[in-house]
């Protein structure tokens, strides 16, 4: 069997806790080979990040050039993609792909435009709040061995959709079809770059690259660890690990279907974690005897072994509440629900990047073209995060017009908390102003 399974919750419990710890910065045998020959010496990721973020800080585009040709091999081409060829790319696709980009760009705008908040202003208190959006948000999508269309749509769109003045994207991937996501999408502008110096780029500012306000989007470890580095400097949307789906299902699930969403998820990356929680016992031995017959059927399927059983298992619980308890204490970046009445238990679920309601919801229409975007949390974060959207494209900014109606209690107030606190400073800003309302009172 591929999955193990653990029995009882506090079993489920142990075990997913251990697997929601960060995981080690353990570069590959090839990372490493790669390190030394770009440093001369085998250092850490961090420190490598460390490296590339301030020779780009100090050397602006000589270094992205530099980087970009060491570790993508890239060499004398501009950074920045022609904007015709960006234009053009949707014409070189094929129809259904684009088809399917223009489908998936629609549900992803009308979405975001239904979590639109509004600010508000109320003169009689004299408070309000404004909503502002960033002038400038850098978007990074990943690329390598594959690239992402779909994460440039699930990035750029929600920004838009906020009134973010302009949107750039920076990846190593320059394909038609991630161009064509970009034109989709309303990208201003694309530069061919990619890894830590992207990132660095984006958030110092170089000749080409404008310093942005925030940097979102997911990435791969050098990545996240630029991201992690360069907070404070710009705003980041969140640090993403490997992708992790909890499946939550009982008898009237399909064997058939479970099967499919946990090869789904374990198909991206060695990393990722399918766990099956279920108070089934017959459910999970038909899933296991499923996962066995469909694995022969994929082309990755050495990735999805190893996400299978290194990260992967399945918790038999007695009942559904101690499904949702566990699901809720690890927080994933995917919940799905496939039990009986699944509208019942979706209301229980306090933590999850995105809940998947019943069959017609699988994990992977949130990927393409459900609406909501794809970059989730990671690693127990919805805990105290959220999936990417409008709101974190957005300042909140608190109006303050207060008038003479309930000013002396507001003064008393301020004056007594203000000298408890010794800023006596503090306290005569409002009394002068009381005293001069009083000297006017008293002469008219």
């Amino acid at each position: 069997m591929l999955l193990k399974t653990y029995v009882g919750l506090k079993a489920g419990q142990e075990v997913l806790a251990q697997r929601r710890q960060p995981k080690a910065s353990t570069p590959t045998a090839e990372s490493r080979r790669r390190t030394i020959e770009i440093f001369g010496e085998d250092i850490t990721p961090e420190l490598s990040v460390r490296r590339i973020l301030d020779d780009v800080r100090r050397d602006g585009d000589k270094a992205v050039r530099n980087y970009t040709r060491l570790l993508d091999g890239m060499d004398d081409e501009a950074l920045e993609v022609d904007k015709q060829k960006i234009n053009n790319a949707p014409s070189q696709v094929d129809a259904a792909l684009i088809e399917a980009l223009t489908l998936s760009a629609r549900r992803v705008e009308d979405y975001h435009r239904s979590s639109m908040p509004e600010g508000w202003m109320d003169p009689a208190r004299g408070l309000g709040e404004r909503l502002i959006p960033m002038q400038r948000v850098g978007v990074y999508a990943p690329g390598g061995t594959a690239s992402y269309p779909s994460t440039v749509l699930m990035t750029a769109i929600p920004a838009r959709v906020a009134g973010v003045e302009e949107v750039i994207l920076c990846t190593p991937s320059t394909s038609p079809a991630v161009m064509a996501a970009a034109a989709i999408a309303g990208v201003d502008r694309v530069f061919r770059v990619g890894g830590a110096q992207a990132v660095g780029a984006m958030a110092y500012g170089t000749e080409s690259i404008r310093k942005v306000d925030m940097i979102c989007g997911p990435g791969n470890l050098f990545v996240t660890l630029a991201k992690q580095m360069v907070y404070g400097e710009v705003a980041i949307d969140g640090l993403y690990g490997p992708t992790e789906t909890v499946l939550i299902a009982d008898d009237s699930a399909d064997p058939l279907h479970c099967a499919a969403d946990l090869l789904a998820q374990a198909e991206h990356d060695p990393l990722a974690s399918p766990i099956l929680v279920t108070n089934s016992a017959s459910l999970a031995e038909g899933i296991n005897a499923e996962l066995d017959r469909q694995l022969a059927l994929l082309e990755r399927k050495d990735i999805a072994v190893t996400a299978l059983t290194n990260g992967g298992c399945i918790v038999l619980v007695d009942t559904l509440d101690e499904a949702m308890e566990l699901a809720n204490q690890v927080a994933p970046e995917h919940l799905c629900l496939l039990v009986d009445n699944p509208w019942q238990w979706a209301d229980k679920v306090r933590n999850a990047g995105g809940v998947f309601v019943g069959q017609y919801s699988p994990e992977v229409v949130g990927d393409y073209v459900a609406g909501p975007s794809h970059v989730m949390p990671t690693g127990g974060t919805a805990r105290f995060s959220s999936a990417l959207g409008v709101h974190q494209f957005l300042k909140s900014m608190p109006i303050i017009g207060l008038n003479a109606e309930g000013f002396p209690e507001m003064a008393k107030a301020v004056s007594t908390i203000a000298r408890w606190e010794g800023l006596t400073a503090h306290a005569r800003a409002m009394e002068i102003r009381m005293e001069s309302s009083q000297e006017v009172t008293s002469h008219e």
